[in-house]
């Protein structure tokens, strides 16, 4: 996963915000839980499409089901997104660590416009009603593996 890849991505999308003289970052962090934001902060969860890969035996394979969980926070004209994308596991291997995953330039692209809209409706009380774009899905010849997949076991993947 390349974190400058979203940091910059996430740069560019949330400029429109600029201008009202506030300044974002977002920062990995991977000890944000789902649904419980600190007080005064928000939770956005997302599902998109990337590709994973193990670090035991190289396989890789593709998901529709990544959940992606941002926490965001304004104040004093300072906003901090928080960014956890949720990893899957290698069926195949015994024992196999927890992977992050690899998610397009295209979809990451997508994951921030989405991001940015609900951070207007949330932190700036915008009405923009619900555009939601769509990520760019994968053809997947397999069915989605609920034992492998974290946003599974903590009870946030969509499982459509």
């Amino acid at each position: 996963m390349d974190q400058q890849e979203w940091t910059r991505i996430f740069q560019i999308e949330i400029a429109v915000l600029q201008s009202k003289g506030h300044t974002w970052n977002s920062e990995f962090d991977e000890t944000i839980v789902p649904n419980s934001p600190k007080l005064g902060w928000e939770t956005y969860i997302r599902q998109t499409s990337a590709r994973f890969s193990c670090t035991s035996c190289r396989r890789s394979w593709p998901s529709n089901r990544v959940m992606v969980i941002f926490h965001m926070h304004l104040m004093d004209g300072q906003g901090t997104v928080k960014v956890r994308p949720l990893r899957q596991e290698c069926k195949r291997c015994h024992n196999a660590p927890m992977v992050k995953p690899h998610v397009e330039s295209d979809n990451i692209h997508i994951l921030m416009e989405n991001l940015v809209e609900k951070i207007r409706i949330k932190c700036y009380h915008e009405n923009l009603g619900q555009k939601k774009r769509q990520y760019k899905a994968f053809d997947v010849k397999n069915p989605h593996e609920p034992n492998h997949c974290e946003g599974c076991k903590l009870g946030i993947c969509t499982k459509e």
